[in-house]
């Protein structure tokens, strides 16, 4: 593991490669799994202001799990989420003419409507956070949907803090990134 600041960084973070691979998995991390994507706190003033903005991207059932839950949601464990649609897609996905699961907010987003790309854990996946006392846990999330981008990943040769090299200096900024591919390379090299 590697510590900078106050973040650990596990080694599959550097060591392990990956690169989405949307042609194969289809989106499936937007409508699989037990719970919507994780929020962080200051997120959730932001989906109430750009809702307007994202709501005509949404599909109808994603509108009515909205008008239902709200637009994010409180977990047992005190943290918040998205909600899901009847329990498993995202109720803020929509499908592309291919039928590829994207992001409503992400999609709004790249058409200039709003500023706000994509809840953090979103931009970050396959990376997960954890709180960890005074340190924050990064770790790589293993998921067997994603064969298809560790794959490709494996053949273009990009690890998995390169591929997330957007998404990790948006969370901890430039010197932080600068600073993990440093060390990196300097792991690499030994």
């Amino acid at each position: 593991m590697l510590v900078i600041n106050d973040k650990i960084i596990a080694d599959e973070v550097l060591y392990e490669q990956f690169v989405c691979n949307l042609t194969s998995c289809k989106g499936d991390c937007c409508i699989k799994g037990d719970a919507g994507a994780p929020l962080e706190e200051q997120e959730l003033a932001i989906l109430d202001d750009i809702y307007a903005q994202v709501e005509p991207y949404l599909m109808p059932q994603g509108i009515a799990a909205i008008a239902e839950q709200g637009k994010f949601v409180q977990e047992e464990d005190g943290t918040f989420s998205t909600p899901l649609i009847e329990g498993a897609a995202c109720a803020y996905v929509h499908f592309d003419d291919l039928g590829v699961a994207q992001c409503a907010i992400q999609q709004a987003h790249r058409d200039g409507k709003i500023d706000f790309p994509k809840p953090i854990s979103c931009h970050l996946y396959p990376i997960r956070i954890k709180k960890q006392g005074y340190f924050e846990a990064v770790k790589y999330d293993r998921w067997d949907i994603c064969k298809a981008a560790c794959k490709l990943g494996k053949q273009l040769r990009v690890p998995v803090y390169v591929f997330l090299k957007e998404p990790l200096i948006r969370k901890y900024g430039s010197d932080f990134y600068a600073q993990l591919d440093a060390a990196a390379h300097d792991l690499r090299k030994r």
